[in-house]
């Protein structure tokens, strides 16, 4: 049984849930990670040399994992490349953002239906017009969550875009900051939810890795295919700026909480009738 270079974990570890595998959440820091282990009945860290400690146990009955990505599509791909490669099959990005739209407020929810490929690591899978849009059923089950928890007037779904550059890109520093402001407005003009640095490249490898069935009765069930979403926490607006760090642990609260009730309706959903 091999172990993974860099989460130097095994196959056994993301077994569960009757055959389906753990369920995944990816949040992008080791502190992210670490939280959501708090909230897990028989939690158990395995740690690395990396800082990509994977947390292992249960919620509400269901095998979950929590184990961050780092910053930025490079890194996701070795993560989740080595997930896949073990054997996970659904995985939920629970991550941070920037809001594009100005009814998009601080501590607000976006699950991201699909995302703008701006950024170079999915171009070395598929050619530049291959779309990056995530799992319906996992995006459904986020949004059930969301009403569940009585959150549905501050969740919002719809396209985000992700990116390579933090500073250059979304904040327009450096030589090219003309070009770089009026690329964020034409994505702000066609009505994109929010930025952030990892969601296309999931979304992606999920594709790729995945070659799911296309009938409806195998993709609204439980199945060896792959599940990717993602669920981003705003912790930034051109209105507000950056949020403070009160607001942005509580917004990370909510988006924890969300992503875990998700996995609870998306589990209901993958059961057998």
């Amino acid at each position: 049984m091999s172990t993974a270079h860099h989460l130097q974990i095994d196959s056994s570890h993301l077994k569960g849930n009757r055959g389906l595998g753990r369920y995944i959440l990816l949040p992008g820091s080791a502190d992210r990670a670490e939280r959501i282990g708090t909230k897990l009945d028989d939690h158990v860290c395995h740690p690395n040399r990396r800082r990509l400690d994977v947390h292992l146990g249960r919620y509400k009955g269901i095998d979950v994992a929590a184990i961050p990505t780092g910053m930025g599509c490079p890194s996701v791909d070795i993560v989740v490349g080595e997930l896949v490669e073990l054997g996970a099959r659904r995985m939920l990005r629970v991550g941070t953002s920037g809001a594009l739209q100005s009814h998009i407020g601080i501590g607000d929810l976006v699950i991201a239906t699909g995302a703008v490929r701006d950024e170079g690591a999915s171009d070395s899978y598929t050619p530049r017009g291959f779309p990056a849009v995530s799992d319906p059923w996992l995006t459904f089950a986020l949004a059930k969550a969301a009403r569940s928890l009585g959150l549905e007037h501050r969740v919002h779904a719809g396209l985000v875009h992700s990116k390579d550059s933090f500073f250059g890109r979304e904040f327009g520093k450096g030589p090219d900051s003309v070009r770089n402001k009026a690329y964020m407005e034409r994505l702000a003009g066609a009505g994109v939810l929010a930025s952030e640095m990892e969601a296309a490249h999931l979304f992606v490898l999920g594709a790729v890795y995945g070659q799911a069935p296309t009938d409806v009765a195998a993709l609204s069930g439980g199945g060896a295919h792959i599940r990717m979403g993602a669920l981003l926490a705003i912790i930034g607006s051109p209105e507000v700026g950056l949020a403070s760090r009160e607001d942005e642990v509580a917004a990370e609260e909510r988006l924890i909480a969300v992503g875990l009730e998700g996995l609870c309706a998306l589990w209901e959903q993958e059961q057998p009738k």
